[in-house]
């Protein structure tokens, strides 16, 4: 019996989530803060990956319905573990939301390119009114 198409999703549109957020982290400058500064280690990179990939996961996962307040709490505690980073200025709100219609719009098979989503793949810091960044390193 073949599964409930609700929990179907097309290969193009799940390696163009993917993409999308590989792209949302490249330009996180938080996250990015912790991966060139190896917060989380001389692997901090490979730990940036892994995050990729489990966000990823978890949009994958056969769920009845995925709520923000979860998302920003998994990029909140993995942040914290990964990193050793508290992360103060918003962002981590700014990026989940765009996450989340990111994953809304694979589900309408809609692709993601650079050019046609270009707001989205905007610094999250910069779509706020650039306000100062707080970000807590813990040793």
């Amino acid at each position: 019996m073949a599964a409930p198409l609700l929990h179907q999703k097309p290969t193009k549109s799940l390696s163009s989530l993917h993409e999308g957020i590989s792209m949302l982290f490249s330009r996180w400058t938080a996250l990015q803060m912790a991966v060139q500064n190896e917060w989380g280690g001389h692997d901090s990179f490979k730990k940036s990956q892994l995050l990729i990939s489990e966000i990823d996961s978890w949009f994958s996962q056969p769920k009845a319905s995925l709520h923000l307040e979860d998302l920003e709490n998994l990029l909140h505690e993995r942040l914290l573990l990964s990193f050793n980073t508290e992360i103060e200025d918003g962002s981590i709100e700014e990026v989940a939301e765009q996450l989340m219609t990111m994953h809304e719009e694979s589900l309408h098979g809609n692709l993601f390119s650079m050019e046609s989503n270009q707001h989205v793949f905007e610094s999250p810091q910069d779509t706020s009114s650039k306000r100062r960044g707080v970000y807590s390193f813990i040793a």
